[in-house]
């Protein structure tokens, strides 16, 4: 398995990197984990749209699916696609309400929103907590996880390894447990632990660094990588928060970086 980093800036793209989206090479596998502002320009510098097996979101947040509408319009709209997309409908596993979202997020006004159907080269599968599905030879599992709206950590096995994605949470229990014996854990890092706005994070929104590394030592995971880090922070005061809790190896993903599970 290899994870390409194709954004980790959080809550939005940043002056030097896309928001969140991450491409998976599990075996013959080729698949996304969000796309958000700017990962789909990005993924073009990897791999061809077309060759995609699935796409997989953590949740409905612009900075992790803006850029589905720009797949919507590659998918119907390329003059030259290698195959009928209506025949060969992309699979999009993601919350339950990502049809209405993405519809309403490609709609221009209210009247096409009341019409727009973008099933025609989609088809979307809702992830489920604890929920195990089969992609291009993969296994993907979703977990519950803390965050403002419906939110799933994901993990993706394959050959007998095994990434787990945060995607966005705050600290919980479920997190732990998706993560449990992984590889790789690719934590989110949103914002220091001690700040000048508080003396603990917010709950049920983000994790600090501190709390990344405590959850990928409690989960006992080999390696920790940390993404999502706002433009406005520091991420190498969150690398060292993170080491300060994890004894494994830690690392802050970069844009366009390969990294082997």
């Amino acid at each position: 398995m290899r994870l390409i980093v194709l954004g980790c800036s959080g809550s939005g793209p940043g002056p030097a990197s896309p928001a969140s989206g991450y491409l998976v090479e599990a075996g013959d596998a080729r698949l996304v984990m969000d796309l958000g502002n700017g990962t789909l320009g990005a993924l073009q510098r990897h791999l061809d749209p077309w060759e995609l097996d699935a796409v997989v979101f953590s949740h409905l947040h612009p900075d992790h699916c803006a850029d589905f509408s720009s797949l919507v319009v590659h998918r119907r709209y390329h003059p030259r696609p290698p195959f009928d997309p209506a025949k060969r409908r992309l699979p999009v596993y993601a919350p339950a309400e990502a049809p209405d979202r993405f519809a309403a997020a490609y709609a221009a006004s209210a009247a096409e929103r009341a019409t727009t159907d973008l099933g025609d080269v989609f088809a979307f599968l809702p992830l489920s907590d604890g929920g195990d599905t089969a992609v291009a030879g993969a296994v993907l599992r979703a977990g519950l996880v803390d965050h403002p709206c419906e939110a799933y950590a994901l993990r993706l096995e394959h050959g007998g390894r095994s990434l787990v994605y945060s995607g966005d949470t705050g600290p919980c229990e479920g997190l732990v447990e998706l993560a449990r014996g992984a590889d790789v854990l690719l934590c989110e890092a949103t914002w220091p632990h001690v700040t000048e706005w508080w003396a603990q994070p917010p709950p049920g929104v983000h994790l600090s660094g501190r709390q990344a590394g405590e959850h990928a030592a409690a989960a006992g995971v080999g390696r920790l990588l940390l993404t999502h880090v706002p433009a406005w922070f520091d991420g190498k005061q969150l690398l060292a928060e993170a080491k300060e809790a994890f004894d494994g190896p830690v690392e802050l993903v970069v844009p366009d970086a390969g990294y082997a599970i």
